[in-house]
């Protein structure tokens, strides 16, 4: 399941709006459980996908400052929504509004992360989609991981600033109200 063999087809697939996507992972990110319609749209046995790192899915045009949110937040403890475009075993592509938590144990210690994934508004993709690749034409600007994540990270705080509005706010304008544009 080499992730680096697959080629992005520019094919997008959907699932039905009452569909919900969800995983379960350890601490590192490896999944643990895979509902049906993860196995469904990513292309992979459950087989293939049960400990194995989460980001096996990872789409290459997703920006890594958004990943880095994303584990950033859930690492403190916090939950956070996102919307993420994964990548199936096909090539094809699917976007996703993910609602991702850490989960605890007894002593209160985060022993690992779920997701919820839904389909991701159509309306909504043409912001995400626009501040997306701008960050992703950010990123590969520079020569090595870290330097493209801060490069990333640093453009959309500059971004969500000039909007007035932090990731959160910015996500859930683009659900429940006037979309926020991000800068162009």
């Amino acid at each position: 399941m080499a992730r680096t063999a697959i080629a992005p087809t520019g094919v997008e697939k959907t699932f039905h709006p009452d569909q919900i996507i969800v995983s379960k992972t350890d601490r590192q990110g490896r999944l643990t459980y895979v509902n049906d319609l993860f196995v469904e749209i990513s292309g992979y046995p459950e087989a293939e996908l049960v400990g194995k790192p989460h980001n096996v899915i990872r789409h290459p045009d997703m920006p890594r400052s958004v990943f880095w949110l994303l584990w950033d937040r859930i690492g403190a403890g916090q939950e956070i929504f996102a919307y993420v475009m994964n990548l199936s075993a096909d090539g094809s592509h699917y976007w996703v509004l993910a609602h991702v938590t850490p989960t605890f144990d007894a002593t209160g210690s985060i022993v690992g992360y779920h997701s919820n994934r839904r389909t991701a508004d159509a309306t909504a993709l043409a912001a995400v989609t626009a501040l997306y690749q701008r960050l992703v034409t950010e990123e590969r600007r520079h020569p090595n991981a870290r330097d493209a994540v801060e490069a990333g990270c640093r453009l959309l705080e500059q971004e969500l600033a000039e909007a007035g509005a932090s990731y959160d706010e910015w996500v859930w304008s683009l659900n429940n109200g006037p979309v926020q544009a991000v800068a162009a």
